[in-house]
């Protein structure tokens, strides 16, 4: 084809071809410093993308399980706070229990001691069935709950911590009653003691757990968005530079386009005289 046509223009042809590349270019690079993102479709990188949404998902359930380990969290706060009263009124009932205990007491005085150590019995119970969160109590009596916490996003792994009944109509704590008063009942008050502590110490290793857990989840999230920002993130400082590259071969291109377009006009000149 030859150069010097009038009919097909093949400079501007070329130039235009070179021009649109480059606006595609420019839009591509703007889009990235406008989204912070270099894939921000699949059609800018099916692989990339379908990994990064696979992790996205991932990360989502990472969510699940942290709010899982927190409401376990909380669940098990509660329940020790309240095995740390329960401890506290146990050991003022071993006070009114020993004071019985003194034979040369007399009637009056043993019957005041009593109805201080049913009152304080009476309020064991009031804070085992009435600690709980969210519904979910671990020391209530005729409850079996437990916390069973989500370990990963499959649902496969739980941290479970078992419910343990902490009220006067539990085995724990059955045999602290007025009946038994005096000697009998401080043996059982000691007894109940020890028996509250290891409960409050099963949910200490339980809420340890949660912890540990939940800290190395938070770090698996950190990680896993900072692999996705790896993967789909643009560098605004390249894409930046890129950009100002780019609108300078804009403006060339246009400057080549109108030259292109301008060629034919010169074969006039040819015909002048």
């Amino acid at each position: 084809m030859s150069l010097n046509s009038v009919n097909t223009n093949v400079g501007a042809m070329i130039a235009l071809q070179n021009l649109n590349a480059i606006n595609r270019d420019l839009f591509t690079t703007q889009n990235r410093i406008s989204t912070g993102l270099k894939v921000a479709s699949a059609k800018d990188n099916p692989a990339v993308w379908a990994i990064a949404q696979r992790q996205r998902s991932e990360l989502s359930a990472l969510d699940a399980v942290t709010s899982s380990l927190e409401r376990g969290q909380s669940i098990v706060d509660v329940a020790m706070t309240a095995g740390e009263s329960i401890v506290d009124l146990l050991t003022q009932m071993k006070v009114k229990a020993l004071a019985a205990s003194d034979t040369s007491l007399d009637p009056a005085s043993r019957t005041a001691l009593l109805g201080d150590y049913d009152a304080l019995r009476k309020q064991i119970d009031t804070i085992a069935n009435n600690s709980d969160f969210n519904g979910v109590s671990l020391i209530s009596h005729g409850s079996n709950a437990k916390v069973s916490a989500l370990a990963n996003t499959r649902g496969s792994t739980k941290i479970d911590i078992d419910h343990v009944d902490l009220s006067t109509s539990g085995t724990l704590l059955q045999s602290i009653n007025p009946n038994t008063f005096g000697a009998v009942s401080l043996s059982a008050v000691d007894t109940a003691i020890k028996a509250v502590t290891a409960a409050i110490a099963h949910f200490g290793s339980g809420a340890k757990a949660l912890d540990t857990h939940l800290t190395f989840v938070g770090k698996l999230h950190d990680t896993m968005e900072e692999s996705i920002g790896r993967l789909v993130d643009a560098d605004i400082a390249e894409e930046a530079a890129h950009l100002q590259a780019l609108q300078v071969k804009q403006q060339l291109a246009i400057m080549a386009l109108g030259i292109a377009n301008s060629a034919p006009n010169m074969l006039l000149q040819l015909f002048r005289r």
